[in-house]
């Protein structure tokens, strides 16, 4: 097992804390992480382009002039799309860019991608993040001495304070262990636990 420090908000050593090798120790392989990123990010696309099509305009279904003896094309409805304000041809239509990816292939990309920040020394662990009020200055001024500028907070619980001192914060997130992800591990420089997490973590994934 590797054994990190655990830190306090000031950026002091208090303690340490044992991770599995099972979820802290794999073999990265960066297509596995690649299709679990790409299937969350087209999973966020809402696919609700759409155009009017021949049967979606309304107007008349009436032939606007006889078949014969005219001169013309052989027109039908008003709703043709050759005529202006007619039906669109080919046009796109709600739908789904969902990817279908293995429960199992997304749980080794998550370990993929803790093992990654752990190798890299972007990996924080801390005994609590307790905010007195709700103030985004605080919140930058932990940050700062920690450090970890750039970095996603990920807590055991629901924290009223620390989310809404997060909320406007540019380059950094605080979510639930309950929530994380491969996109967000990766999208910020530093990951910071707060020590319950870890539990929670380990318990989702082993």
């Amino acid at each position: 097992m590797a054994v990190v420090d655990v830190h306090n908000t000031n950026g002091d050593k208090v303690s340490q804390v044992e991770l599995l090798d099972a979820i802290f120790n794999v073999p990265v392989k960066k297509s596995v992480l690649h299709e679990v990123v790409v299937a969350q990010l087209a999973k966020r696309r809402m696919g609700m382009a759409s155009v009017k099509r021949r049967s979606d305009v309304r107007g008349s279904g009436v032939k606007l002039f006889k078949q014969k003896g005219m001169g013309r094309a052989r027109r039908g409805n008003i709703k043709s799309p050759l005529l202006r304000g007619g039906g669109v041809v080919f046009g796109p239509s709600p739908r789904s860019y969902e990817k279908k990816t293995p429960k199992r292939v997304r749980s080794l990309a998550m370990k993929m991608a803790l093992t990654s920040k752990l190798e890299e020394n972007k990996l924080l662990v801390i005994d609590q993040f307790l905010l007195e009020k709700i103030k985004t200055q605080d919140f930058l001024a932990i940050l700062n001495r920690l450090s970890a500028r750039n970095s996603l907070v990920v807590s055991d619980a629901g924290d009223e304070k620390l989310d809404l001192s997060a909320r406007n914060v540019q380059g950094a997130k605080v979510i639930r262990s309950a929530g994380l992800n491969v996109y967000d591990i990766l999208k910020y420089d530093m990951l910071i636990l707060i020590e319950p997490s870890i539990k929670q973590i380990e318990g989702r994934l082993v």
